[in-house]
């Protein structure tokens, strides 16, 4: 994990990269139009994920998740964007319980790497921006997401 940027009002990132054992194709549909799937993958930390905007296929749907970090259950809207030709998927926050209260903006992208010679990876980007320098960067979230990720993978390979 690394972290880039400092100080109240800028954007920062953390980053992480998880391995993965299905196939990239699959886990990539998975994240960028499956959602509704995630609880069933993931249900120890995700209870349910709705639609309010939109539908669960396509750019700028706003999507409704209720889950827990840390054991405080938690809310989360978002705007989804998808890029296929780059197998990357953003969900950029616009309401949230706990994640917005020390954070101006909060967004996670998921990009599939596809196979090389070490296998494939799916590369975790979150960008946020501190509402006050004292708020810490989000390791909790960054590895809520992994686990999520890893959570998927697990759960693509009994399909």
């Amino acid at each position: 994990m690394a972290v880039s940027g400092a100080g109240t009002c800028k954007l920062e990132t953390l980053e992480a990269e998880v391995e993965i054992k299905a196939k990239a194709d699959q886990l990539y549909k998975f994240i960028s139009n499956k959602h509704h799937d995630v609880p069933k993958a993931a249900s120890d930390k995700i209870y349910d994920v709705t639609v309010h905007e939109g539908d669960w296929e396509t750019s700028d749907s706003v999507k409704l998740w209720k889950y827990t970090v840390d054991g405080n259950v938690e809310t989360y809207k978002e705007k989804v964007e998808i890029d296929e030709a780059n197998k990357r998927v953003s969900l950029e926050a616009l309401e949230g319980s706990h994640v917005l209260d020390n954070y101006k903006s909060y967004k996670v992208t998921y990009q599939v790497i596809t196979p090389n010679s070490e296998g494939s990876s799916v590369k975790i980007t979150l960008e946020y921006e501190k509402l006050s320098e004292n708020d810490p960067p989000p390791q909790k979230y960054l590895g809520f997401v992994v686990n999520v990720i890893k959570d998927v993978d697990a759960h693509l390979l009994k399909e």
